[in-house]
């Protein structure tokens, strides 16, 4: 409603200045001597409904949800949709029950547009960013066969997937990266305060300092002094890291060099085409058209060089070409999978033969991880003997050196 900022003058005649809500012009006056005043000038505030709307706009935002929020969104509007609960009065139980903010304004802004008229889909569709582009794709084809709470039902499972494969492939990760930092802080330690305590018991021996010991010594003394310098590196280190998985360019050299690295190229492609044939199946079953169920699949791929193979593989696709060719065409498809999606072509069972291919990608990611877990460990055991033996021989040299001259 528009806003009229007003002068007035009151029964005392004395000037009053306020601000009026009203449709138009006529009824700002007609609000100003309900109120006892004479309206002396009146304008619109134009300011005023530019903020309104901007504010009204940024109310009707869906909040980017967490992974856990969104299974636990999902499973609870999946559950009181397929019990036949119509959509507002279950938006309206879930915002009253939510857990955490987020959810709440989530159900809140999803019930006022279904209010005005929209859609549930056509609401996701305009926040895309808060529950994603699949999310919102499955949705609208769920509502347009009728079937959103089987559509929901297997968004819920496949949302649960996506947990279960970032938590196997971060918990593959976090124990190499826990001991690198952790052999970080203690060789940081041993060189600030450890050998500079060391150097005077080591001048008294007298001779020439090994070359190891030196290091340390003036590592130390370095790190004592310029501390401020080493905390600035890590800010750049860290900085530069996060600069290299966000920008596109660096993003996808990255992704290139990650492809040819033996084991961990086998830990990230089957991460990403479990993922995507989860989508794949998903969308197939819940009667989108293959073309489309590619699109929203590869939304999933998180590695750009396999993002491009199967967009181009995607645009054959929609000249005419078969769903196994193509994807044959790109040369980052594993022999298996193909093999199983060509069997489902030819025997009209394609979504049967998806669903097989999911299990078996998911028995290879598995496999993958525990023999990555298992070469990582020794390896980790020979870096850290590594650095003890370093830093022990730089220690104990000098002391080696002065009993032989004895």
């Amino acid at each position: 409603m528009p806003s009229f900022n007003y002068i007035a003058m009151n029964k005392s005649k004395n000037t009053v200045k306020g601000r009026v809500d009203a449709l138009d012009l006529q009824s700002a006056r007609a609000e100003i001597r309900k109120k006892g005043l004479t309206p002396v000038k009146i304008t619109e505030d134009t300011n005023f409904a530019a903020r309104e709307k901007r504010a009204t706009a940024k109310r009707n935002v869906l909040p980017e949800l967490p992974l856990k929020d969104k299974i636990d969104f999902t499973q609870t509007l999946q559950i009181l949709t397929a019990t036949g609960i119509p959509i507002i009065e279950t938006l309206a139980f879930m915002e009253e029950n939510a857990e955490t903010k987020n959810v709440k304004k989530v159900c809140s802004v999803i019930k006022s547009n279904i209010v005005s008229g929209s859609t549930l889909a056509e609401t996701l569709e305009k926040n895309r960013k808060a529950f994603g582009r699949v999310y919102a794709g499955l949705t609208r084809a769920g509502e347009d066969s009728g079937e959103l709470d089987v559509t929901l039902s297997r968004m819920l499972e496949l949302l649960k997937k996506q947990a279960a494969i970032k938590g196997k492939v971060i918990g593959a990760l976090i124990y190499p990266v826990f001991v690198i930092l952790l052999a970080l802080v203690v060789v940081t330690i041993m060189l600030a305060f450890v050998f500079p305590a060391f150097e005077s018991m080591f001048d008294s021996l007298g001779g020439k300092l090994p070359f190891v010991t030196r290091i340390c010594i003036d590592a130390g003394h370095f790190i004592q002094e310029y501390w401020y310098v080493l905390l600035a590196a890590v800010v750049v280190v860290i900085g530069l890291i996060v600069f290299i998985f966000k920008n596109e360019f660096t993003r996808r050299i990255l992704d290139r060099i990650v492809l040819k690295v033996p084991l961990l190229s086998s830990l990230m492609r089957f991460a990403n085409y479990s993922n995507f044939l989860a989508v794949l199946q998903v969308a197939y079953d819940a009667g989108i058209p293959v073309v489309n169920c590619l699109y929203l699949a590869n939304l999933t791929l998180e590695n750009a060089v396999l993002r491009d193979a199967i967009s181009a593989a995607a645009i054959r696709v929609q000249q005419g070409t078969n769903l196994s060719s193509a994807l044959k065409s790109t040369g980052q498809i594993p022999n298996m999978m193909l093999f199983m999606i060509a069997t489902g072509e030819q025997s009209g069972r394609l979504g049967e033969m998806l669903y097989n291919c999911t299990v078996y990608i998911d028995k290879k990611l598995d496999d993958i991880i525990d023999t990555f877990t298992k070469l990582v460990e020794p390896f980790m055991l020979i870096v850290i003997g590594a650095i003890v033996l370093f830093l022990a021989l730089a220690l104990y040299m000098p002391l080696f050196g002065a009993y032989n001259q004895i």
